[in-house]
């Protein structure tokens, strides 16, 4: 089974990518939201969460994300100590839903898939890119973030300079259409790579 690696900078529109690919009938893994659903439903993670971050970690049976953003925003070690504990369940909980799978390829998006190296587990990898501009104001519209808010959550992520490196397709999103296009495009290009 072929895994195609989708990223973006934040506010790039991979969400948006990733449900495209999911409309031509990809099967589509988003690593955040099963990271979420882990940390809620995992008995060992939650129990690591508690040692780390106090009983606090938790709200009403429901993890505290406003309480654990702040304590691992401003302090580097915390945050790798999270994603110790995250990113090795989601890996897990990754290939038993890969097994499932029948599809040609399969997309796992995630947000710092090169950050994380999760990017070597990949057969080939599409980077999402917009104008700085326009990812500004999408998270504005979206979430009502301040311009230093935006700006300190993109300091956490590579630049995509760097990206472009290591990834074998990217895709500019800007426009819907032509965004559409060329994920029918890559999809094409995808499809073709499985039979050789």
């Amino acid at each position: 089974m072929r895994v195609v690696g989708l990223t973006g900078g934040i506010g790039s529109g991979k969400t948006t990518v990733a449900h495209m690919f999911r409309d031509l009938g990809v099967p589509l893994y988003i690593a955040d939201d099963a990271g979420k659903a882990i940390m809620n439903r995992s008995p060992e993670v939650r129990e690591q969460l508690i040692q780390l971050f106090g009983e606090e970690a938790y709200l009403d049976d429901d993890l505290n994300r406003k309480y654990i953003a702040g304590k691992v925003f401003n302090t580097p070690s915390l945050l790798q100590k999270l994603n110790a504990i995250v990113h090795p369940a989601v890996a897990k909980d990754f290939e038993e839903w890969k097994q499932r799978q029948t599809a040609a390829y399969v997309l796992y998006e995630a947000a710092i898939l090169f950050e994380s190296g999760g990017h070597k587990k990949c057969d080939e990898v599409i980077l999402v890119t917009s104008p700085y501009q326009l990812r500004i104001s999408r998270l504005q519209k979206r979430d009502g973030s301040s311009l230093e808010e935006i700006e300190a959550r993109m300091q956490h992520q590579w630049p995509d300079s760097r990206k472009r490196e290591l990834a074998t397709f990217e895709l500019i999103n800007i426009n819907l259409d032509d965004t559409k296009e060329q994920v029918r495009n890559l999809h094409e290009i995808l499809l073709k790579a499985d039979k050789v």
